[in-house]
């Protein structure tokens, strides 16, 4: 509905203001290096015929039926809401007005004649599936949990064509348009190749979405593949969303950040590191243009530009290459801290993964992070660029030191490599990391720290990449 009326404001039709909506979603994904197997769009034929067959079996099923709706309809959220999810309020002029309780947009009453669907009837298959902790992070499990210690009722899944024309008519009943919730859950499906029975099979899977479409995805959706005979999805990764110095993003309030502008003066790995670093899925975070000159100049420019320029700069290495670790070499006073050390990069490889695969992608980077500066900070304290070459002792120690950096960067660039794919390729390239050596499995590093044979020791540096990251000053 909210798509039918910008349309015609605006002068146009639904299918040409859609098609300018996703060009623009298509040119950011592009200009921030997101890559996709399919980009699904509701309008595509394939799809439609996916909704058509999805709708007969629900109705083949026996979860639909004819009845009347009367409730509160929120056109914003596309949202049926009960008496008690809205409240009293004022518009800006000063009138009396009814709005959701959960989004703050105005709601009007509905009543007409609908196709409904048994939502009530999945309560007890819904609870049971929640008992499986599909939903992450803990707080949003918490809040479908509350949602679903009242009974839920049926649910309006169409709207009278000559009211809503914008959408999927009903395959039996053209005088019907299909609810938007059911139609675009079911893209998921599409993506799959779902009807056909010779693509892979839909199976358990991962959806990755935001706060304010939970509802929808993790009551109507995982209701809708039950009642088709379908496994509901094995997670739901919700995220919370950004604000602008303390405030909602809002078009009237012009303090919405545009991500094209931002990758020009961040650049593109600098934008995707900020919001992965200092986003966390479970609250909204603020962005201002302060803390993302802060982050990037403090952790990209410094700790790990810094790390990268130390060890290979000619004056303290002048052969440029890797060189090799004398275990012998290590002095007394350097135990400790080198075992400190080794420790901490022995576990980082476990520790990202572990908090990527609890969706705490920032906590990931935090821990890289302080690995890298725990790696200046041993740098530092050994002092490599007043160890004498001319005594065997401090020379077998200072390369052992360069060693240890050159593979704790060397670790740090393959780990950061989703995240900032840009400069760790640039890390990688500076230390002659062929490509086929860049995955964490079946790789080894500071294995001469082990006893074991590394290919690394002795192998030259590659080309001199100069700043990976030039430190951003502040504009005006």
């Amino acid at each position: 509905m909210k798509i039918q009326q910008a349309a015609m404001a605006l002068g146009t039709d639904p299918q040409s203001l859609c098609s300018s909506v996703s060009v623009q979603f298509r040119k950011v994904f592009d200009a921030l290096g997101i890559s996709y197997t399919d980009f699904v769009r509701t309008s595509e034929p394939r799809h439609v015929q996916a909704v058509a067959r999805f709708w007969e079996t629900l109705k083949e099923r026996g979860y639909l039926y004819k009845g009347t709706y009367q409730g509160w309809y929120c056109t914003s959220d596309e949202a049926f809401l009960t008496e008690g999810q809205t409240a009293e309020s004022r518009d800006a002029e000063g009138n009396n007005i009814r709005v959701s309780l959960e989004s703050g947009h105005q709601v009007q009453w509905m009543s007409e004649e609908n196709y409904m669907f048994r939502l009530s009837s999945l309560r007890p298959e819904l609870l049971r599936w929640l008992e499986t902790d599909p939903v992450r992070p803990a707080p949003f499990l918490r809040v479908v949990r509350h949602w679903l210690e009242e009974e839920l009722p049926d649910l309006s899944v169409s709207r009278q064509r000559n009211r809503l024309s914008w959408g999927i008519p009903v395959p039996s009943d053209p005088s019907h348009t299909i609810y938007v919730w059911l139609d675009a859950l079911v893209n998921y499906l599409t993506c799959a190749g779902y009807p056909n029975p010779s693509l892979a099979p839909w199976g358990p899977s991962t959806h990755l979405l935001g706060k304010d479409i939970l509802r929808f995805h993790a009551i109507y959706w995982p209701a809708f593949l039950l009642a088709a005979g379908m496994p509901p999805p094995k997670a739901l990764l919700v995220h919370s969303h950004w604000t602008c110095d303390g405030v909602k993003m809002s078009k009237s309030l012009q303090n919405v950040v545009d991500p094209m502008e931002c990758i020009k003066q961040y650049t593109r790995d600098g934008l995707r590191y900020f919001l992965l670093r200092h986003g966390a899925p479970e609250r909204d975070c603020d962005f201002t243009h302060h803390a993302v000159r802060t982050l990037l100049n403090s952790e990209l420019a410094d700790a790990l530009g810094g790390l990268l320029n130390r060890c290979t700069a000619p004056a303290i290495n002048p052969a440029q290459q890797c060189p090799h670790f004398q275990p012998s070499s290590v002095p007394h006073s350097a135990q400790d801290q080198l075992q400190v050390l080794l420790s901490e990069l022995y576990k980082l490889p476990a520790e990202v993964d572990h908090w990527i695969g609890s969706f705490q992608v920032h906590k990931a980077l935090e821990a890289v992070d302080a690995a890298v500066r725990r790696s200046n900070a041993f740098f530092q304290s050994q002092t490599p660029w007043k160890l004498r070459s001319s005594v065997v002792e401090e020379a077998a120690w200072r390369d052992s030191v360069l060693y240890l950096t050159l593979e704790a960067l060397r670790l740090y660039a393959t780990l950061l490599q989703p995240v900032v794919p840009g400069l760790a390729s640039k890390i990688l390239d500076r230390l002659a990391v062929s490509p086929d050596r860049r995955k964490m499995v079946g790789n080894r590093f500071l294995a001469a720290t082990q006893g074991q044979s590394c290919q690394f020791q002795g192998q030259p540096l590659g080309q001199d990449c100069g700043l990976l990251f030039r430190r951003l000053e502040r504009e005006e």
